[in-house]
């Protein structure tokens, strides 16, 4: 038996919360990933765990999703430079 056999008989023998106690945090550290604001650490960590949290995982995915969404909804156009500098008077002044 290898290594990935071992991992996965770990993974289906852990019961997946139904549950999560931290879900502020996870809410904080999904939005973070899919930001592209976490860290290889982070990013590892919440891998790991969220196999094992069912609110997490559905919050990954739709969040996940939502930005996909929006990411290939939204139109990119670039604001008028007159826009641009009575912005910039305003926040000069």
């Amino acid at each position: 038996m290898n290594v990935s056999s071992k991992m996965t008989e770990v993974k289906q023998a852990q019961p997946i919360k139904q549950e999560c106690e931290n879900h502020a945090e996870c809410m904080k550290m999904i939005q973070m990933i899919l930001d592209g604001e976490a860290n290889a650490e982070d990013k590892e960590h919440f891998r790991l765990n969220m196999d094992k949290c069912m609110p997490c995982i559905k919050t990954y995915h739709l969040e996940k999703c939502i930005k996909e969404s929006l990411h290939n909804k939204v139109e990119r156009r670039p604001c008028p430079e007159k826009l641009v500098a009575a912005i910039k008077a305003q926040l000069n002044n």
